[in-house]
């Protein structure tokens, strides 16, 4: 089992730095842009209400990526939204390396075609910096959750930090990667 590779990074050396290199005329394997971490977190709002909405978001967000997830505290307090400093409100996990290349195949593969009318990923929610976020409304689309044991639909942000300079960079690397952006056509500026 130690030389397991995943087959997204298979893929990717094999596949997808070539493609890269001659999108970009780069003259070296190390110059083209790579996936460095994924960070999946949830706001849990009613977490100032109810303390144990932390642990089952938790439970949850662990069981979806493999990983074991740690709570968000909060920075400051807020009385407009009963909010108060150093009280969990979120869960976050970071993913790299093998579990990252996991997640993220399993992301493409399995999860967001079970999203209701999926038209595709908005190609929109770069950074400027060749990051990359994604919103997802339900957690329910990834085939971990047990229906049954729902207590609220929650939604997450899923944000793809990558090693390229410019969001076009970034952008052709996901692409190529099989993230199923909505207009593929039009080039990322």
């Amino acid at each position: 089992m130690e030389n397991y590779i995943p087959r997204l990074k298979t893929k990717y050396r094999n596949e997808v730095v070539p493609k890269l290199m001659e999108e970009f005329s780069y003259t070296s394997v190390m110059q083209a842009p790579r996936l460095l971490k994924i960070c999946v977190n949830q706001g849990v709002g009613e977490a100032t209400q109810d303390k144990k909405m932390i642990d089952v978001a938790a439970k949850e967000m662990t069981t979806i990526t493999g990983q074991k997830a740690v709570p968000t505290i909060a920075r400051k307090a807020i009385s407009n939204f009963k909010l108060r400093e150093f009280i969990p409100i979120g869960v976050k996990v970071t993913l790299r390396g093998e579990r990252m290349w996991e997640f993220l195949d399993r992301l493409l593969a399995v999860a967001l075609p079970r999203v209701r009318d999926f038209q595709g990923v908005n190609d929109k929610s770069f950074d400027g910096r060749g990051n990359y976020t994604l919103g997802v409304t339900e957690q329910i689309i990834f085939p971990e959750i047990d229906l049954d044991k729902i207590t609220k639909l929650m939604g997450m942000d899923i944000s793809f930090v990558t090693s390229a300079q410019t969001d076009k960079e970034a952008y052709a690397l996901l692409l190529h990667l099989g993230m199923p952006f909505k207009n593929k056509n039009t080039k990322q500026q």
